[in-house]
C-alpha cells in the first residue's frame, strides 16, 4: 500500500507547479509488478487532485498574477491562455501534458470553468495518459 500512496503523492505534486515527475515511479512499479489498474487508479487520482489545486489557485489567485512570486510565468500563461482561448474547455484534455498543461489548468480556474467540467476533462486526460504509458511498458516489456 506504501508504494501506491507514494505513487498517488508523487502524482499529485507532478500536477501542481511544482518540479515533479510521476512517470518514472509509475513505470517502475509496473516493471516490479504491482496490479496495472491500481496504478493507473492512484496515479490518475494524485495527478487530477493537484490539477484541482492549480483550479483553485487559478480562481482564488488571479489577481496576483503579475506578482514575481506567481507560480506561471508570463510565457507560460500566454502560450495556455492561447490554447484555452482556442479550444475553450476541451484543451483541458492535454493537461497532462509537460508544457503548459499545469497552466492550462491554472488558467481554468482563472476563467472559472465550472468545477464539474474541469474535474471531468482533467481526469480524462490525465487517465488516458497513464494508460498509454501502462501500454507502453507493457509493449516495450513485451519485446
Amino acid at each position: 500500500m506504501d508504494a501506491y500512496f507514494t505513487l498517488f503523492v508523487t502524482a499529485f505534486l507532478a500536477a501542481t507547479v511544482l518540479p515533479a515527475y510521476s512517470e518514472v515511479l509509475f513505470a517502475g512499479l509496473q516493471v516490479a509488478g504491482y496490479a496495472p489498474l491500481a496504478l493507473w487508479g492512484w496515479a490518475t487520482a494524485g495527478n487530477t487532485l493537484g490539477a484541482v489545486v492549480n483550479w483553485w489557485l487559478g480562481r482564488h489567485l488571479a489577481a496576483l498574477q503579475h506578482q514575481r512570486w506567481f507560480p506561471i510565468k508570463p510565457a507560460q500563461f500566454a502560450t495556455a491562455q492561447r490554447w484555452f482561448q482556442r479550444w475553450g474547455v476541451w484543451s483541458l484534455l492535454l493537461s497532462w501534458a509537460p508544457v503548459g498543461g499545469d497552466a492550462l489548468t491554472v488558467i481554468a480556474g482563472m476563467m472559472r470553468v465550472r468545477f464539474p467540467v474541469f474535474v471531468m476533462l482533467t481526469a480524462t486526460g490525465k487517465g488516458a495518459r497513464y494508460a498509454l504509458l501502462l501500454g507502453a511498458i507493457d509493449c516495450l516489456r513485451a519485446n
